[in-house]
């Protein structure tokens, strides 16, 4: 097997490339994660699931001043 010199420069690059990209592949599977329980919470407390504008649009219903 050939030998091959690599600076320590381009190999901490090559390294910092190759961790990100893991790091990267890691939150797009926590993301999944985070989805799962979001779900389940919301599936208990379906009140939660609400966006900020339907919370805001009831609270003008209900005659609340929203800014």
């Amino acid at each position: 097997m050939a030998n091959l010199n690599v600076s320590e420069e381009k190999f901490n690059k090559v390294l910092a490339d190759v961790e990100t990209l893991i790091e990267d592949v890691s939150d797009l599977f926590d993301q999944d994660e985070i989805a799962k329980e979001r779900i389940s919470d919301i599936e208990k407390n379906p009140s939660i699931g609400k966006s900020e504008k339907e919370l805001e649009d009831y609270l003008k219903q209900r005659g609340v001043k929203v800014d």
